[in-house]
């Protein structure tokens, strides 16, 4: 039975670490039988979350904001499987994707029953230097109900454009969307 897998890259370069590592997770999946898509947060205009309460008052179904989240958290509902990648910015997830999470709030009681995968790139050569990375994420996950979290990347010593390709992490990638 095939899956949707619904795929959020977060990096503001096209073809930056972590949106390759996305690409590659999406040929897996794919090669594999599923329905992938990715969406290019770059692309999109998604505002900052204004506290307003409308989502709250109407049981989690509406925001006040005309931007394009509506259409990706119908996306994100609709699927089996979701990943978020992002690049770390000073030992976090980049400020485009804190934007997106936290505008999953219209939405986020019914974002439920999926399997989360992350991925996350970043200069640091550790791999401890992701965690908190991860941590902030598994804090969105933690909101949500019957999730799972199905797999992690760690991206660590990659800085420049396109040094990931050189790295095993590419075929971790692949392997993993194979196996969603």
């Amino acid at each position: 039975m095939s899956k949707k897998v619904l795929v959020i890259s977060a990096s503001p370069r096209k073809g930056g670490n972590s949106d390759v590592l996305c690409d590659e997770f999406i040929k897996g999946a794919i090669d594999s039988g599923n329905i992938a898509e990715k969406v290019f947060l770059r692309d999109k205009k998604i505002n900052y979350c204004t506290g307003c309460g409308l989502c709250n008052t109407n049981n989690y179904t509406a925001c006040s904001q005309n931007d394009d989240m509506a259409e990706i958290l119908d996306k994100m509902v609709d699927a089996d499987a979701v990943v978020l990648a992002t690049p770390v910015y000073f030992y976090t997830m980049n400020g485009q994707l804190k934007t997106f999470i936290d505008r999953c709030c219209a939405r986020y009681t019914h974002i439920s029953n999926k399997d989360f995968y992350f991925i996350a790139t970043a200069a640091d050569g550790r791999k401890q230097a992701l965690e908190r990375t991860f941590d902030s994420l598994r804090g969105f996950t933690a909101c949500l109900e019957n999730i799972k979290e199905a797999g992690l990347i760690y991206g660590a010593g990659v800085w420049n454009k396109g040094e990931i390709q050189s790295t095993k992490l590419m075929q971790e990638a692949y392997n993993m969307g194979k196996n969603v």
